[in-house]
């Protein structure tokens, strides 16, 4: 317990003071965020136009803390896992890929960088590529999962499960960049979904009889790693913010949460803990079916993601950003009740 309040507390005070210097750092620099436009006008939202130049990658700041939380942690004879070092090699390449596609975009004042169009194929091949390396070097549980491993005695063949867990990291990281375009939200609801893989994680290390999860405190404490970062950063990026993560913090911070539902066994237990970017990522999917199935001629939402609907139906920003962040919260309650509650069930048998 007491390494998962250092990695906390030491990410939050990290993130808190770098994300500090990196709006200094960039501000210095003239680079900042471009604004989506299209033929010179934005797409129905004229009050974002302010923010255009607010500066952009203050994921790096989030990446870099959990990092550094999570190490120091370590002092107290907690050994460094194998899992959570492939992890961190997942997370490390997802930034690498977002902070690519950030620079571009500054260095061309343009909102999409050179992989607009390629980024998604190859983060799906980085995706399965990571779950492989799981299976191939740590002794994680290779069944389809809720709350523990073998709980729906769901088994598959391990390159269904090699398939299956490349997905799932690859939709993640997609959910919450999408969902990453009111200030803060994208954190905030981040910041819940890593509160409750740090007690999952936890939980699973006080019960290794019912829980196999491999490395289940070190799993813990590089999900309190990363909620301290996304607390320390939320600070400059609340609304109005004065830093935005960019595609470095949504892809790491994405690749983070899938990692920590495929280590801890909680695989469809994250539809519920990423509730909020569900919803974001599935409201682009449909109004994109609807679009095509109308023959180009119908939305079914004012705008995509949905944040964006509300906005044009005339609620402010910040309503918006408090109310998901509501309904995120409500959401990752009940993912926690589902756990706690199939513990007391097996605890009282």
């Amino acid at each position: 317990m007491i390494a998962i309040m250092i990695a906390g507390a030491v990410s939050a005070l990290v993130s808190l003071l770098g994300t500090r210097f990196l709006i200094v750092f960039f501000r210095a620099r003239g680079q900042g965020q471009p604004i989506l436009v299209e033929d010179d006008k934005t797409l129905g939202l004229e009050h974002h136009m302010p923010k255009q130049g607010t500066p952009t990658m203050g994921g790096l700041a989030i990446i870099g803390a959990a990092l550094i939380g999570w190490i120091v942690a370590h002092v107290r004879d907690l050994p460094f896992s194998d899992q959570a070092m492939i992890v961190w090699v997942g997370v490390l390449a997802m930034a690498a890929m977002g902070f690519a596609d950030d620079w571009i975009k500054v260095r061309k004042r343009h909102n999409r960088g050179i992989f607009w169009k390629q980024k998604n194929y190859l983060t799906m091949l980085m995706s399965i590529g990571m779950a492989w390396w799981l299976v191939a070097s740590t002794g994680i549980s290779e069944t389809v999962s809720l709350t523990r491993a073998g709980d729906l005695g769901f088994e598959v063949p391990q390159f269904v499960w090699i398939l299956w867990a490349g997905m799932l990291i690859w939709a993640t990281t997609n959910a919450v960049n999408v969902t990453d375009g009111l200030d803060g939200l994208a954190g905030g609801s981040a910041l819940m979904g890593f509160g409750a893989f740090t007690i999952i994680g936890y939980w699973a290390f006080r019960n290794p009889d019912i829980y196999e999860v491999v490395n289940p405190l070190d799993m813990g404490v590089l999900a309190a790693a990363f909620g301290g970062a996304c607390l320390g950063f939320l600070w400059w990026n609340a609304a109005p913010a004065r830093i935005f993560m960019g595609d470095v913090g949504a892809l790491g911070i994405g690749s983070a949460l899938a990692f920590s539902a495929l280590t801890m066994n909680t695989h469809l237990l994250l539809v519920l803990i990423c509730g909020i970017n569900v919803v974001e990522a599935g409201s682009v999917a449909v109004q994109m079916a609807v679009f095509k199935a109308s023959g180009r001629r119908r939305r079914l939402f004012r705008m995509s993601p949905i944040h964006h609907h509300f906005e044009l139906g005339g609620w402010p920003e910040t309503t918006v950003i408090i109310r998901f962040w509501l309904l995120a919260a409500v959401s990752v309650a009940l993912a926690l009740a589902i756990f706690i509650g199939d513990f007391t069930r097996i605890a009282a048998r």
